[in-house]
């Protein structure tokens, strides 16, 4: 089983104002980066650099929420966004990238 973590409050934030079926059904999300080795396309996307975004469908709704793979069993959750069109906006990808690499130089100290 793969520990969760979070980083910078990023997600956090995000999830605080969403309503609570949005958060349960991220939640199962969740349980399937925690719990299994390999988790459904529809779930989980590689981005690029390491990076993966967890989808999560609700009434219509895109949500995606970044994260990475770390030392094989940690999974560190970083910005969330509500998606409103097809492809994932370059800026949050770049916000994400930004997290990440910091993340790594933080690990680093």
């Amino acid at each position: 089983m793969r520990k969760i973590l979070t980083y910078g409050g990023f997600f956090e934030s995000f999830i605080k104002y969403l309503p609570q079926d949005v958060v349960k059904k991220i939640d199962y999300g969740l349980v399937l980066l925690k719990t299994q080795d390999r988790v459904p396309r529809k779930y989980v996307k590689h981005i690029k650099e390491g990076l993966y975004e967890l989808r999560t469908e609700w009434e219509g709704n895109i949500y995606r929420v970044f994260f990475v793979f770390d030392k094989g069993n940690i999974v560190v959750l970083f910005n969330g966004f509500h998606k409103k069109g097809q492809k994932t906006p370059k800026k949050e990808i770049e916000k994400a990238i930004r997290i990440m690499k910091d993340y790594y130089e933080t690990c680093k100290r």
